[in-house]
């Protein structure tokens, strides 16, 4: 079974010093360790970009283009990228007007979409609030992956 990894799990799989790093670690390695696979959609990856070359004053990690492409490539090799399809949007559109769904909370609409669309029941974040209310999904804090 695939597991989708959020944005902000990719970030601090990114920052080794970050305090929560090794949370972030040990819940894939976990995810891989009971037989399933970590996926990403691209999504996932254009958050990851806005906030990697962000500058660190404003909340960012201040990577340079050069550095976030190599850290997307590094990802690329151990996590799998599911396709962004047509059928997202429908799924999207659907959801965020049955939900009432408003502002910011579109953005994690689209990736509770894209699971709908791919079939997978499963996400690995550290805002959990961010996802609470849709139906059919079960959110894990990466804390909460590992046994």
């Amino acid at each position: 079974m695939k597991v989708l990894l959020d944005t902000n799990v990719l970030l601090r799989l990114a920052v080794a010093s970050h305090p929560t790093h090794p949370d972030a670690v040990s819940a894939v390695l976990e995810i891989r360790h009971r037989g399933d696979q970590p996926a990403i959609v691209p999504q996932v990856l254009y958050e990851y970009w806005v906030v990697a070359t962000r500058p660190t004053a404003q909340n960012g990690l201040g990577l340079t283009p050069a550095e976030a492409r190599q850290a997307i490539d590094e990802f690329l090799k151990s996590i799998a990228l599911l396709r962004d399809e047509r059928g997202i949007f429908a799924n999207w559109l659907a959801d965020v007007t049955d939900l009432a769904i408003c502002g910011k909370r579109a953005h994690d609409a689209r990736l509770v979409a894209a699971m709908q669309r791919h079939g997978l029941h499963q996400i690995v974040t550290f805002n959990k609030s961010d996802f609470a209310g849709f139906p059919n999904i079960t959110v894990f804090a990466p804390d909460e992956v590992c046994p």
